[in-house]
């Protein structure tokens, strides 16, 4: 490493430092306001078009859950990040195609994006032949009731994307754990609104599913809605690492 590596490195990691502290006191301030306790809400760094270094500085200043959008992005850098010696959880949190559960099996602690049947069932299999310990899965419901967005839709009793179905497809899987819901706020709707009907998905979901208490809510932009309506995890990109480069 020359001297203008390190002297970037530790501009990165005085930049991302900050940018930490801002975000964490955001999360401190939302649940006090909620009435929470701090430690209900895991703070998820999504790194998706940033480089393993990012991850590695966001482990070393206390970050240990990281998520990525996508595998082909992500299958890599879990990788480099796992030959250099840093353990962090790794979350995938972006559209899952079915053909990709076998990579993402392979590297991911925890995946969000289930919202079918036929993914839950390929993600099991996929789980069962290339992984040897259990895997924690949210499955994404749709807060305003249209699949076409993405999310599994309460009430319905489509075969394939019903709520309730593709958590009972979670469910009997043996790899894998069914942890509970993951959602984004539908462009064009407030954020109060947005999880304030997720929070009324929430409660009827938890009936049948007492155990599965984990609920993936909130971005950089909305987060202190979602704390307040009970998110248990948020994914927070640029608030943490800044602007993104464009993706070609």
């Amino acid at each position: 490493m020359t001297d203008q590596d390190a002297a970037t490195g530790d501009e990165r990691r005085a930049q991302l430092a900050g940018s930490l502290a801002r975000v964490r006191a955001r999360i401190a301030a939302a649940c006090a306001a909620a009435g929470r306790d701090r430690s209900e809400v895991t703070m998820i760094g999504v790194t998706k078009t940033y480089p393993a270094s990012d991850v590695s500085l966001l482990a070393g200043l206390g970050v240990t859950d990281v998520g990525e959008n996508r595998d082909q992005e992500a299958a890599g850098k879990a990788a480099e990040v796992a030959a250099a010696g840093v353990d962090v959880r790794w979350h995938f949190v972006g559209q899952l195609q079915r053909n990709k559960c076998r990579s993402v099996v392979g590297y991911a602690d925890v995946v969000h994006s289930v919202d079918s049947v036929r993914l839950a069932t390929a993600l099991a299999e996929a789980a069962r032949r290339h992984r040897d310990r259990p895997l924690d899965v949210l499955v994404q419901v749709s807060i305003d009731g249209d699949p076409a967005r993405g999310g599994a839709v309460a009430g319905s009793v489509d075969i394939d994307r019903g709520l309730d179905l593709v958590a009972a497809e979670v469910a009997r899987h043996q790899p894998l754990r069914l942890a509970g819901l993951m959602a984004v706020a539908p462009l064009g709707w407030e954020p109060e609104r947005a999880f304030g009907r997720l929070a009324d998905i929430v409660a009827g979901f938890r009936v049948d599913h007492p155990t599965a208490t984990a609920l993936s809510a909130g971005m950089s932009g909305d987060l202190e809605a979602a704390i307040a309506h009970g998110a248990t995890h948020v994914r927070i990109g640029s608030a943490l690492l800044g602007k993104r480069p464009t993706l070609r």
